[in-house]
């Protein structure tokens, strides 16, 4: 009776942490799906060679969406409830661009919502480009520092200066970083599009950007597009404060149209959070878990 007990007692905490369980691989949103890819080796060492001065190091392992967010994603979005979100009109497979930081992190917090999860971000007014309110400490990300912008029972934000860095420049297999997200100290070579290791979207070499999953060579880690295609916005303020939701974003990565100086390590962007450019996309990021892992409400990262 009593290994009963226990197992009636386990039972009844699984099914209490069910809607808070997470998925590596691809994710789905009802409508859609994402592809997620596992960054690991937590506590990395940090880059001293980049921009900004000290970036990178990760005390945790997380996931990062494979490809940036699509057009057809926001489409799928919209129709999904009243707050509706602009993109450029390239078509449904290109990058969603044209999108503020404001509006993609209420996308993101609608792939939480939608999932049974909370909100990452701390939106208090009702407009769709209306920059977001601080959270409290007691509520805030904690894990490798405080976050006052993430909430720490988020399980999809924007990846962080931090996260994308590492995501793009950093080699899981030699423990070093890379000048370009593409394993290598060398520019890549510039495509209208394709999949060639080595390769980016850059430089002139076609008239907009590529469909997310044609975007170039991966990252060694196995990420599309961190290179060319779209610039890509950051949570994290320019300033690194997180301390103001109306401060400037950093964007990095790089477009179509830009040379190899920004698709590098050493240079990052920066935009205002309601600005929507046409050249500015952005991608996904969510814990590192593994497999079909548990996550209650409360247990922070």
């Amino acid at each position: 009776m009593k290994n009963m007990r226990i197992i009636s007692v386990l039972v009844s905490l699984a099914a209490a942490c069910s809607c808070q369980t997470t998925q590596a691989g691809t994710v789905s949103f009802g409508s859609f799906s994402m592809e997620f890819v596992e960054i690991g080796s937590p506590g990395n060492a940090a880059d001293m060679t980049g921009s900004p001065g000290t970036a990178g190091a990760v005390a945790y392992t997380y996931q990062m969406g494979k490809f940036e967010v699509s057009e057809d994603m926001i489409t799928k979005f919209n129709a999904s409830q009243a707050l509706a979100i602009t993109t450029d009109t390239r078509g449904t497979d290109k990058p969603a661009t044209g999108v503020s930081w404001n509006e993609a992190a209420r996308f993101v917090n609608w792939l939480n919502t939608s999932l049974g999860f909370q909100a990452a971000y701390n939106f208090i007014t009702g407009g769709v480009n209306d920059d977001i309110a601080l959270w409290s400490s007691t509520d805030a990300w904690q894990l490798g520092g405080e976050n006052l912008f993430r909430h720490k029972d988020a399980q999809y934000w924007l990846p962080s200066m931090d996260e994308w860095y590492k995501a793009a420049y950093y080699d899981p297999t030699s423990s070093t970083y890379f000048d370009f997200p593409t394993g290598s100290n060398t520019a890549p070579t510039a495509v209208a599009s394709g999949t060639t290791a080595g390769t980016a979207v850059y430089a002139g070499a076609a008239a907009g950007p590529a469909d997310i999953t044609q975007a170039g060579g991966l990252s060694p880690f196995g990420i599309m597009g961190l290179g060319g295609n779209v610039f890509e916005w950051e949570e994290t303020t320019f300033d690194l404060t997180n301390g103001l939701g109306s401060s400037s974003r950093g964007v990095r990565g790089g477009n179509w149209n830009n040379n190899s100086n920004n698709l590098s390590s050493s240079t990052r962007n920066n935009n205002n959070p309601a600005n929507e450019n046409n050249n500015i996309g952005f991608r996904v990021a969510s814990p590192g878990y593994g497999a079909g892992a548990a996550v209650c409400p409360g247990q922070n990262r």
